[in-house]
């Protein structure tokens, strides 16, 4: 069960990497760019737009409202930018060990 955790806990960082570069990226759209600022943005807000003690809803909307921000914006960006990032992070992880 620890080493699944472990496992997620790495994609989600390899993810969060490859979407900082792809932020940087100057052939990103500015909307996709704007969609993920705003899915970070979300995350980091010192409280919910929908409070938690809101049965169902209340918790949902983060598991919601943040995957269909970045669903969103990787749709909007071209395949080869998107893999491109993700080979980097890669190879530069990779190169670490």
């Amino acid at each position: 069960m620890f080493q699944h955790l472990k496992q997620i806990g790495k994609q989600i960082k390899r993810e969060l990497k490859v979407y900082r570069g792809i932020v940087k990226d100057s052939r990103t759209p500015l909307i996709a760019k704007m969609l993920l600022y705003l899915a970070i943005g979300y995350l980091m807000l010192p409280f919910d737009l929908i409070p938690d003690w809101i049965p169902v809803i209340g918790v949902l909307d983060d598991l919601i409202i943040v995957p269909g921000l970045v669903f969103l914006a990787l749709k909007m960006i071209p395949e080869h930018i998107v893999e491109e990032h993700r080979k980097t992070v890669d190879s530069a992880s990779q190169n670490r060990t």
